[in-house]
Order: C-alpha cells, then sequence, then structure tokens
C-alpha cells in the first residue's frame, strides 16, 4: 500500500522531514559566475600562497628522496666489471 502513496512523488519529495525548513532559488534567478573574476580568481590565488609553502617543500623533499633512492638501486643492481676482466 506505501509503494501506491509513493508512486505519484518526485524524487525529492520520497521522504518526509519534520521541523526543517529547506529554501530554494530558481535558476533563471542565480547568476552563474556571479563575481568570478572580481572575488573568484583573488580567492584562488589567496588561497594557493597561504599553502604553498606549507605542501611544497615536504613534496620536494619527498621527490629528491625518491629520485636519489631509484638511482642508488639502479647503479646497486650493475656488475662491477673489475670482476670479470680475467675471465677469458
Amino acid at each position: 500500500v506505501s509503494s501506491l502513496v509513493n508512486m505519484g512523488r518526485h524524487f525529492g519529495d520520497l521522504a518526509r522531514v519534520r521541523h526543517v525548513i529547506t529554501y530554494s532559488l530558481s535558476p533563471f534567478e542565480q547568476r552563474a559566475f556571479a563575481n568570478y573574476f572580481s572575488k573568484g580568481i583573488p580567492n584562488v590565488w589567496r588561497r594557493f600562497t597561504s599553502s604553498f609553502f606549507k605542501v611544497a617543500p615536504p613534496m620536494v623533499l619527498m621527490y629528491l628522496t625518491y629520485s636519489w633512492g631509484n638511482s642508488v638501486h639502479e647503479k646497486s643492481k650493475r656488475k662491477n666489471p673489475a670482476d670479470y676482466a680475467n675471465d677469458e
């Protein structure tokens, strides 16, 4: 019987929630790129510069450690030519 009651509802109205107020604004009343250039780009730049010096040094350190480890590993895989000098 409950499925018959829910059949006429839209997807967003499947459940009843009490004591919660929701507001919505029509997409025709919104401005999609409001303040994009005047506030959006400066905000991105501010957030980037505030976190750059927290994130970049550990990443650079880890990259240098990784590349150093790879080079040491490649050197350790090579054969020593002096070990095979008199093998004829």
